[in-house]
C-alpha cells in the first residue's frame, strides 16, 4: 500500500482582469507553477487544476478533486478573486483547505512601480502583488459555511517559514492518511483492573479511521509450531546482530523468542498489520504462556519496522506510538518510573518491547526470572531513548466522550537508569519535573504514553487540526 497522499492544488483569479491587464494571467499561472514545484519535492501526487476564475470552473474543480480523492487542498491566492469561485471547490471536495497567502516578493519595488508609463500597468502590477486582499473574504465564507481551513502567510520565494509550514502540513496529512489505513491487531485482553486504559474501539475509528483486527493468542501459538530449525537459527543470528545479548541469556530462551518472532512476522503479513496491542496471561495453558513470555524481542523488532507494539492491551497508546512513528520520530511505550528531584528529571520507561530504532546505543537483552505483575519469565529488552530533544504523546479520552491528543516537549538526558531489563530514560522538561508531572496528570491521561525523538508538537497540532481533534500542549 502506498503511503503517499494526494495533494490538491489550485489558484484563484478574476476572469474580468485578463482582458484589462496584459500578461497578468500568465504571470499568476507562473506563481502557481512555483507552488506546484515546491509540493512536488515531497514525493506525493499533486493534482494541480490551475487558475480557477469562474463559478463554472469552481464546480468542475470541486468535482475533479473529489474524483481524484485528494487528502488535502492547497489554495494559492494569487490576486483578488471572488469567494464564489472558491466555495464550490471546498464544498464539493470535503477535505481540509490550506490557504497560501504568498506574496511574490518581500515588498513592491515602489520606485520601479511609479516609473510605469500608465496607471493601467500600475494597477496590473499591484494586482500581481494582491494576494492578501481576498483572504479575509474567503475566511469569512469558510467560517460561515463550516469549512475547515488554515493559513500560511509569507513570501512565494526564499521564505523558510513558508517552506517549513507547507512541509509540516503535507507531513500531517500523510500521517492522517496512514492512520486512516492502519490495521491494528488486538491480541488477548485488558490487564484486569487497569481502568484507565479501557477504550471504545468505535470511538477510535471515528477519530482516526483504520481497522481493528481481533487476534487470538492461540493463532500465534499455532504459528510457532510451524517454525523450522533453519529459520530459527537465522532469527537468533539476527538477535545477536541487532541486540546486545547479555550474559545469562540461555540458548533455550533465545530459541523460544526466535520462534515467537517468526510467528509474529507471519501474523503481520496475514493481516497486513501496522500496529498491535496485546496482553495475555496464558495461565493454565503452558504453550500460550510460553508464547506470551517470549514475545518481547519479536515485538521490539516489529516496533523498529514501523509496526509499533504496546503491551498491557494499551490500544490508545498503540495509536499514539503509530502517530509518532508515522512522523518518523519513533514512538516507544513508556510510563513514569520514578522522580529524581536532585537532577530535576522524570524517569520513564516500561517493561516489554521498546523502539530499538531510537535507542541510545545498542539495546541490551537481559534474562528475567519474573515479569513484574505478569505470568512467566524470559528475555526482556533494556534501552534508553537517544539523548536529545523528545516529544511525548498520549491519546486521551475526554469527559463526556471523544478523544484528545496530549503532548509535550522535553529532553532525554544522560545519567543513571534502573538496569532492570526494561526500557528506561531520564527526561528533563522546561517547566521542571514537579510542574510537568502535575500539568500532565491534570489532563487525565492514562498512565502510559509514547515518546519519540525530536520536537514535533507543531506537526502534531496540525494533525489535530486535520482530524478535528483537540490538542493540548503541556509547556
Amino acid at each position: 500500500m502506498s503511503l503517499n497522499v494526494k495533494i490538491g492544488l489550485f489558484g484563484i483569479g478574476l476572469d474580468a482582469y485578463w482582458p484589462q491587464f496584459e500578461g497578468l494571467r500568465d504571470r499568476l499561472q507562473s506563481y502557481l507553477a512555483e507552488v506546484e514545484s515546491t509540493l512536488n519535492q515531497f514525493g506525493d501526487t499533486v493534482v494541480n487544476l490551475g487558475l480557477i476564475d469562474t463559478v463554472d470552473k469552481a464546480f468542475d474543480a470541486g468535482h475533479r478533486f473529489r474524483q481524484e480523492n485528494v487528502d488535502i487542498i492547497f489554495l494559492h491566492v494569487t490576486t483578488y478573486a471572488l469567494s464564489s469561485t472558491v466555495l464550490p471547490v471546498a464544498q464539493r471536495a470535503k477535505v481540509p483547505v490550506i490557504i497560501l497567502n504568498l506574496s511574490p516578493e518581500a515588498s513592491i519595488d515602489y520606485t520601479s512601480f511609479h516609473k510605469l508609463s500608465d496607471r493601467t500597468k500600475m494597477t496590473g502590477e499591484w494586482l500581481a502583488h494582491c494576494a492578501p486582499c481576498p483572504v479575509p473574504e474567503i475566511a469569512n465564507v469558510f467560517r460561515r459555511t463550516g469549512i475547515q481551513f488554515h493559513q500560511v502567510t509569507g513570501m512565494l520565494r526564499e521564505d523558510q517559514y513558508v517552506l517549513d509550514e507547507i512541509s509540516a502540513w503535507v507531513e500531517a496529512a500523510r500521517v492522517a492518511f496512514i492512520m486512516s489505513q492502519n490495521r491494528m491487531a488486538c491480541m488477548g485482553n485488558y490487564y484486569s483492573g487497569m481502568l484507565d486504559i479501557y477504550t471504545d474501539l468505535t470511538t477510535q475509528l471515528a477519530h482516526f479511521g483504520g481497522h481493528f483486527q481481533m487476534v487470538e493468542v492461540d493463532e500465534l501459538t499455532a504459528l510457532r509450531r510451524e517454525t523450522g530449525d533453519a529459520e530459527i537459527k537465522l532469527r537468533i543470528d539476527l538477535f545477536h546482530e541487532v541486540f546486545d545479548i547479555q550474559p545469562g541469556c540461555s540458548d533455550e530462551e533465545l530459541r523460544k523468542a526466535a520462534k515467537t518472532s517468526l510467528a509474529l512476522d507471519v501474523l503481520v503479513e496475514k493481516y497486513q498489520l501496522g500496529s498491535m496491542a496485546y496482553y495475555y496471561k496464558g495461565s493454565g495453558n503452558p504453550e500460550n504462556e510460553e508464547t506470551i513470555s517470549s514475545i518481547i524481542l519479536g515485538n521490539s523488532l516489529l516496533t523498529a519496522r514501523h509496526i509499533p507494539v504496546a503491551g498491557e492491551y494499551e490500544i490508545k497508546n498503540a495509536q499514539a506510538m503509530k502517530i509518532l512513528d508515522a512522523f518518523g520520530v519513533g514512538g516507544s511505550f513508556t510510563e513514569y518510573y520514578a522522580m529524581d528531584y536532585k537532577a530535576d528529571v522524570v524517569l520513564m520507561g516500561h517493561d516489554g518491547p521498546g523502539h530499538i530504532a531510537i535507542a541510545e546505543g545498542k539495546t541490551k537483552v537481559r534474562p528475567l526470572e519474573v515479569y513484574h505483575g505478569k505470568v512467566g519469565k524470559g528475555l526482556s529488552v533494556e534501552m534508553s531513548v537517544k539523548h536529545g530533544p523528545v516529544t511525548l504523546l498520549s491519546v486521551i479520552e475526554k469527559t463526556g466522550g471523544g478523544l484528545c491528543l496530549l503532548t509535550a516537549e522535553g529532553e532525554s538526558v544522560p545519567g543513571p537508569i534502573l538496569e532492570i531489563g526494561n526500557t528506561n530514560s531520564r527526561y528533563k522538561f522546561p517547566m521542571g519535573a514537579r510542574a510537568f508531572v502535575n500539568a500532565w496528570n491534570s489532563q487525565g491521561p492514562a498512565h502510559h504514553c509514547a515518546v519519540g525523538i525530536g520536537h514535533i508538537v507543531h506537526k502534531i497540532e496540525k494533525l489535530g487540526h486535520l482530524l478535528q481533534m483537540e490538542v493540548v500542549k503541556i509547556q
